[in-house]
């Protein structure tokens, strides 16, 4: 006994020599570009032990009233939720009021009959295949702050007659999940999401300032604004007090509540026990594989260590919840300008403070002498997965291969990592370049590198019309306009269509859009695919 005393005491000693060896410096240079007079800015909070080792506010939470950010003020979450909701739904099973393995429509009939049921567990783990209402949203040519009630919401995706993929084959990220999660809580307990998690969770927990934001008229004492990046430094107002949409977002919390919520990880004080275990259970798939999310959290490893953590992003707010189990470490960061990257800021502070702990940055995993291998511009290109319609572009610039606005980290001649820690390789069989990306349990993205096919003018011509959608209530006009084929939805600018194969074009931010033809070979539907929205159909309006 006297020795695991000792032994527990060496342990806080040792942890504790680690943490001072960090000076508020070298954390006050991570977030120097927040720390300045009139910007927007983060909230910082560092934990170990369930106890705060180091807490600070950079920037302001209002640049009108010129209000500086605490470890107390109240920021919009988005995704960070979605964990809350998980905990809601467990909660609601530990109480017996629901099962994990019911079909949804057991409390939502009104959703259509997809020939196989969709399970709650599927829901949460990302698996269920219901395309994201966000995603819709933006195929409809709207913006989220149009659908600002949840009977809006929920019409949206009752109309939605397909999936992206068969129940439980593919994990494929959707907030429509977590949104019908939220309406399910409400219709099993007789309680609103907010109410339930309120007296289940917060309450419970101490969280005196955390909320689901589900009534606009409600006052958040302490709610930070949050802005996007203006021209010649200048900063433009981006929040909203009138969404009120909840389940995949809408939390409101600081990070003064969020260690308590980080605390019962280890205390495990809220149901029946139950709770911590379930949250932190990965997703297995139909062909048994293992997914890397689990419930409203994704469990992944970080320079050597596990990890537990959530990122949220929605109108101008950034937030993460990055924690290291195994070294009862977490860095909470919340921030008010769309233009902050706090994953990667939890990153940079954890690099600090578990620098003992952690392999190797990314700087030494580059090969030594990059002179003996190929030029990275050898793999540049557009690559198109015809599977999920997706396409993948890759540039080159000064000994870099580029993508989605980064730079990908070389590991050798042809495998590189993308932004995160997932592996893509490139391969050149019988002249045909591939790209290969895998994150955990499933095969992401395939594609083979294609150039933009140059279409005759009576070829172009053929794709003109008028197509109509009753699964989004919208109508697209596809016209020639300079040669050119051109995409309108309602008033929005027109988007030009890059032909990449036969009957399919790349509509940029849209997507992909694949023109259908009938049995006489004439245009008569189209298509439109996105990341997590596949196959929504138009038919041509005659």
């Amino acid at each position: 006994m006297q020795f695991a005393v000792v032994t527990l005491l060496l342990a806080l000693v040792t942890q504790s020599v680690s943490a001072a060896n960090v000076t508020p410096e070298q954390l006050d240079q991570i977030f120097a570009a927040y720390n300045k007079v009139g910007s927007p800015g983060c909230a910082l909070g560092v934990i170990r032990n369930s106890r705060f080792v180091y807490r600070k506010a950079y920037g302001l939470g209002s640049l009108e009233l010129r209000v500086p950010l605490t470890s107390e003020s109240d920021f919009y979450m988005a995704s960070v939720s979605k964990q809350f909701t998980a905990a809601a739904v467990v909660l609601a099973a530990e109480q017996g009021l629901l099962s994990l393995d019911d079909d949804v429509r057991k409390y939502l009939p009104e959703l259509p009959n997809y020939r196989q049921p969709i399970t709650l567990r599927e829901m949460l783990h990302h698996t269920s295949g219901f395309r994201d209402f966000f995603g819709l949203i933006d195929l409809s040519g709207r913006d989220a702050l149009d659908f600002n009630s949840p009977a809006e919401i929920l019409k949206l995706i009752v109309r939605q007659r397909g999936l992206n993929n068969t129940p439980g084959d593919e994990f494929i990220y959707s907030n429509t999940n977590y949104f019908l999660l939220g309406v399910v809580v409400q219709r099993a307990t007789k309680k609103s999401l907010a109410v339930f998690a309120a007296q289940e969770i917060f309450q419970p927990l101490g969280m005196s300032h955390t909320l689901f934001y589900d009534d606009h008229t409600v006052v958040v004492p302490g709610r930070a604004a949050a802005y996007d990046p203006g021209a010649h430094g200048s900063f433009l107002v981006d929040w909203s007090t009138t969404y009120a949409i909840v389940g995949g977002g809408g939390l409101m919390s600081t990070v003064d509540d969020l260690s308590l919520w980080d605390k019962n990880f280890y205390a495990n004080t809220l149901g029946k026990g139950t709770l911590t275990k379930e949250l932190q259970t990965r997703g297995v798939l139909n062909d048994g594989k293992q997914i890397s999310y689990a419930m409203g959290l994704d469990m992944g490893n970080y320079r050597g260590l596990p990890i537990v953590e959530h990122d949220g992003a929605l109108f101008g707010y950034r937030t993460s919840l990055l924690r290291f189990p195994e070294q009862r470490f977490t860095v909470i960061c919340l921030c008010n300008i769309s233009s902050a990257t706090p994953a990667n800021l939890t990153r940079k502070v954890a690099d600090l403070y578990l620098a003992d702990y952690v392999k190797p940055g990314a700087s030494a995993l580059h090969p030594k002498d990059n002179s003996k291998l190929p030029d990275p511009a050898i793999f540049a290109g557009k690559y198109f997965d015809p599977r999920t319609h997706m396409i993948y572009s890759f540039t080159a610039s000064n000994g870099n291969l580029m993508a989605w606005g980064g730079v990908l980290r070389r590991i050798n001649a042809d495998h590189f990592y993308d932004l995160e820690s997932n592996v893509i390789i490139f391969t050149n069989a019988n002249g045909a370049m591939k790209a290969r990306l895998d994150i955990e349990g499933e095969n992401y993205f395939l594609g083979t590198r294609i150039e933009n096919r140059h279409l005759t003018a009576t070829e172009i011509a053929a794709y003109a019309g008028r197509f109509r959608s009753e699964e989004l209530e919208t109508t697209y006009e596809s016209s020639v306009e300079q040669g050119a084929l051109m995409l309108r939805i309602g008033d929005n600018p027109p988007k030009q269509l890059l032909a990449v194969t036969s009957d399919e074009f790349e509509a940029n931010e849209l997507g992909t859009v694949l023109f259908h033809r009938d049995i006489r070979g004439r245009v008569d539907g189209l298509k439109v695919f996105t990341q997590n929205v596949r196959g929504v159909e138009f038919v041509k309006i005659k």
